[in-house]
């Protein structure tokens, strides 16, 4: 195929969105390289094939997709990565009492980190995804993330991590197309999977049992543990802390004379904290391992205006952001974009106009200006 605009490595999962993404990039120009990354054996997770995306069925899909567009389409097996880079983080955080989202991690070590140098060693210009998201730059020619034009498939959320060098490399042709245009699309052209509903859940955990899958891919069993409230008292016993996350009211199998909610994960004790409702209002929050976009890292103290999201689809809340500090390491042992070779990271503090419910630490925050992603980082500790 003859290219006026590049060579483009194009992710595609088997879904709608990906193989529509990959139809527009050839009619407009490019060539395009399939690729479906193996992620990891359904079966041997104890999961029914086809029940998730990355499965069998899934990888069928894409090429059928592939060979309706007339290009060349290949599997990476990116197994042992996934296992490390995913799996492994989500375990780890979850046993440091933290709640974490394991999207975002295959993302920036999946998506945009191995895929992305694959890419490269195959001579790729860009790499492109099916996201709902865009990409443009500003005045300065610097690259923006920016929100999907349909709001209700944003994906901005779990991009924020991106580099801008990533921006400057990534299409994403899905950005300014809302979700009944793409499947219209899918179906005009033949697509098997235009109808393909949408995975809702953790790929490696579909039925939602993040605990059990998280002993299934460590080995390991975690103790029980006690109940308290915020002073300490004695409420029950829980099941140890990685079954249960911040703001989770049922499935606690306390008995009490008003609802109770989870408040807090101590590690170091193997304590569930539990209280009242209001007792999950956080008024601030403090981030760690932050990456700035749209702008360079503020100078320590300089406020900025902006409206944050603490979880995927909250609704954003007005806030003033600024770099509170610098911690020695991060948490999870790896660098941020912004933390250079000492290791040393800036802690940003989050101040929300109004307080925000179930602040979870490891959870994202994700700073927006507008339509435009100005950064975001790790929640370590919400302020109450």
């Amino acid at each position: 195929m003859n290219s006026t605009k590049g060579r483009v490595l194009v992710a595609m999962s088997g879904g709608v969105d990906s193989s529509v993404a990959a139809y527009l990039l050839t009619q407009a120009g490019y060539e395009c390289i399939g690729v479906t990354m193996r992620l990891f054996d359904n079966s041997d997770a104890g999961i029914p094939v086809g029940s998730t995306c990355c499965s069998l069925d899934d990888v069928e899909d894409a090429k059928d997709a592939a060979r309706r567009l007339g290009i060349h389409h290949y599997v990476f097996n990116f197994t042992d990565d996934f296992k490390r880079d995913v799996i492994g983080r989500f375990a780890d955080a979850y046993a440091r009492g933290e709640t974490p989202n394991p999207c975002i991690d295959c993302n920036r070590y999946l998506k945009f980190g191995r895929l992305y140098e694959r890419a490269k060693q195959l001579g790729c210009d860009f790499i492109a995804t099916g996201h709902y998201v865009r990409i443009c730059r500003d005045e300065n020619r610097r690259y923006l993330l920016k929100k999907a034009v349909d709001e209700t498939k944003d994906q901005s959320y779990v991009l924020y991590s991106m580099t801008q060098d990533e921006l400057a490399h990534t299409l994403f042709p899905l950005g300014e197309l809302t979700k009944k245009q793409v499947r219209e699309i899918a179906a005009k052209i033949g697509f098997c999977n235009a109808k393909k509903p949408e995975s809702q859940d953790i790929c490696f955990a579909p039925d939602g049992d993040y605990a059990a899958a998280i002993e299934r891919y460590t080995g390991k069993t975690f103790p029980p543990g006690r109940f308290v409230s915020k002073d300490g008292k004695y409420i029950g016993e829980n099941k140890g802390i990685i079954h249960y996350t911040i703001g989770q009211r049922r499935g606690l199998g306390i008995s009490a004379s008003g609802r109770i909610y989870v408040l807090e994960k101590r590690a170091e004790t193997n304590e569930v904290v539990l209280g009242d409702e209001s007792e999950l209002y956080a008024g601030a929050l403090l981030a760690r391992d932050f990456n700035w976009i749209s702008r360079d890292e503020p100078e320590e103290g300089e406020k900025i205006r902006v409206s944050v999201r603490t979880r995927y689809r909250q609704r954003e809340t007005s806030a003033y952001a600024y770099v509170a500090g610098f911690a020695d390491e991060n948490k999870d042992g790896r660098d941020g974009n912004n933390s250079g070779s000492d290791n040393i990271n800036a802690v940003v503090r989050v101040d929300f106009d109004e307080p925000v419910r179930a602040v979870a630490p490891g959870q994202a925050v994700v700073l927006y200006d507008g339509d435009v992603v100005v950064g975001g980082g790790i929640i370590a500790k919400a302020i109450y």
